[in-house]
């Protein structure tokens, strides 16, 4: 059975994550490592050339754009990418916060940079030995910035007549702002906004006013609608919106 994170939130919805393994992960690290390779074997060919001015220098280069390039590219990657490297989409996973909350940028550096003790004395011996002691898989880069790898499961297109969603939608009126909402929306959040709204009456009316009130504020701040479109709407009648864009494949 594969363990599972489970997170709760304050005002009472509970989501689980798939914790990604040792082996899928060690799977998706030889996919990124291939790709650093390739990177550092092209600008190894143009350093080449320092090597008829000093070999000392083009050895430093050497060893200073393999550190950088290992670095860099899984900053890159997880930051631009949203918590994913190329092997890591590959394989369907992806770098979350162990409490659920958005990866923050000092989390993604702090992990990274852990990758070198992570793989002392070879070939990440030290963290693939915290991922199977560690009750999250999770090697000491990820205890350090408090992340976890977690299998990013497609979110299934639910029947959304229960939330009894109305025939209009203002925001559909713009379908660029629409598609950005889409991109920049993670499965994790369109999955807890949808079961807010599926879990609504089971809220006490304080906390469902709170919860509806934190959530539009969060898809609010990644794509701002036109005023107009917005002001008029309550809390929850925008976050019915939001997930009818979400979900509905409709134009």
């Amino acid at each position: 059975m594969m363990a599972e994170l489970k997170i709760r939130t304050p005002e009472g919805i509970e989501f689980s994550l798939q914790l990604a393994g040792p082996v899928s992960r060690c799977m998706a690290y030889i996919i990124d490592l291939t790709c650093v390779v390739a990177l550092v074997g092209i600008i190894r060919t143009l350093v080449m050339l320092v090597a008829l001015i000093s070999e000392d220098v083009s050895f430093a280069m050497l060893v200073l754009i393999q550190f950088i390039s290992q670095i860099a590219y899984g900053i890159a990657c997880e930051w631009f990418m949203r918590g994913q490297t190329l092997g890591k989409r590959l394989f369907k996973l992806r770098v979350v916060d162990e409490q659920g909350l958005r990866l923050e940028f000092p989390q993604i550096v702090i992990r990274n940079l852990m990758r070198f003790v992570d793989a002392v004395p070879f070939f990440y011996a030290v963290g693939g030995m915290a991922c199977f002691l560690s009750k999250r898989c999770q090697r000491l880069g990820d205890l350090a910035a408090n992340t976890v790898v977690v299998h990013n499961r497609p979110v299934a297109e639910p029947d959304l007549d229960q939330l009894a969603l109305g025939k209009f939608n203002s925001l559909r009126a713009h379908g660029h702002l629409a598609a950005r909402l889409r991109q920049r929306v993670s499965p994790r959040e369109a999955g807890l906004a949808l079961d807010a709204l599926l879990r609504r009456d089971a809220f006490d009316p304080d906390a469902r006013v709170g919860l509806f009130q934190e959530l539009a504020v969060h898809f609010k701040s990644l794509v701002a609608f036109p005023p107009e479109d917005v002001e008029t709407l309550t809390d929850e009648q925008y976050l019915r919106n939001v997930v009818d864009i979400l979900f509905r494949t409709r134009k």
